[in-house]
């Protein structure tokens, strides 16, 4: 059995040599036939000769989305398996082995590990990561994954015709809400964890790629018009409404209203934290992540009306 390893990468330079070499170890420890493809949108660094120089194949698409490169490299790869990695992942040794064991017995049709941070990671990215992480080492089957490491058999990747090309963000969960449509069964699995080595270093990169992830969500609810993927970006809007409140009371010397008005975002932000953080029964964590998530609200918001305004959204500057 071969796979072909697809990597989209835009100026990863940094990453994408311990990427390759975690990649190779993994398929190493597994004992399968593999090739790499790194799937380069026009970098200007030297990601594409150092990719070389660790056995990729390095394919040159510039100036196209993430699922567009997702899907040239597939289409260039002659793998019966298809692997889809970010270009800023170490992959555990084991990685591609548990694939191939979930694949023998039959557990699942698409795989994923779930990702982590390293530990020298700034607080707010090793709080945001965190908030993914299932709190024990149990399986789970989910009905959308994302792809910072996304194993399946070709076949499926072609039955659901690949990824969204019109999506510049979100194309990894509206893929797999499609594959999960067409029968297959999503496998998350918490330990060992991907580490995840592009995280945010600052402030300034973790709110722009936070407005950057909610960029498609208009695109997304076009394609998927359910309930369930309207909640957000409707909580969004009603949560940035009422700060917008809160700072037309304060302008107007209202500061009681002003309070009131923020209470319902502050309360949406702190629900959205217990729900990912009360198995830690962590206070400090619930409270730092209630922070996050309040902030997040308010770029998925800004994002939501520079989609309606049809405003270009800018690729977030790498850190």
């Amino acid at each position: 059995m071969k796979i072909s390893v697809v990597i989209p990468m835009f100026n990863e330079a940094r990453h994408i040599g311990r990427t390759l070499d975690s990649i190779r170890r993994a398929a190493d420890f597994a004992r399968l036939d593999y090739e790499l493809l790194v799937v380069d949108n026009g970098s200007t660094d030297a990601g594409p000769h150092i990719a070389a120089e660790h056995g990729a194949r390095v394919l040159e698409y510039p100036g196209l989305s993430i699922g567009a490169l997702r899907n040239r490299g597939a289409e260039a790869g002659s793998g019966d398996w298809l692997a889809f990695v970010d270009a800023d992942i170490e992959a555990p040794d084991d990685w591609l082995a548990i694939w191939k064991d979930v694949h023998e017995q039959r557990r699942a049709d698409v795989f994923a590990l779930e990702c982590d941070v390293p530990a020298d990671a700034p607080w707010f990215a090793r709080v945001w990561q965190r908030r993914k992480l299932a709190a024990d080492r149990r399986e789970r089957l989910r009905d959308w994954l994302t792809t910072q490491n996304l194993c399946m058999a070709r076949s499926w990747f072609e039955r659901v015709g690949g990824f969204d090309e019109r999506l510049l963000t979100v194309e990894d969960k509206e893929f797999t809400l499609r594959l999960r449509r067409a029968g297959a069964r999503l496998l998350s699995l918490s330990a060992p964890a991907v580490l995840h080595w592009g995280y945010e270093q600052s402030w300034r990169e973790w709110l722009g790629k936070e407005y950057w992830r909610q960029s498609s969500h208009l695109r997304l609810i076009r394609g998927n018009v359910r309930l369930r993927l309207l909640r957000f970006p409707l909580l969004c809007l009603g949560v940035a409404a009422f700060t917008l409140l809160a700072l037309a009371a304060l302008l107007f010397a209202y500061p009681l209203l002003a309070i009131l008005a923020l209470l319902p975002g502050l309360l949406a932000a702190l629900a959205l934290s217990l729900r990912q953080s009360v198995k830690y029964r962590q206070p400090v964590f619930t409270l730092q992540l209630a922070g996050l998530h309040w902030l997040r609200l308010h770029m998925g918001a800004a994002a939501l009306c520079s989609g309606i305004c049809k405003r270009p959204v800018r690729r977030p500057g790498r850190g």
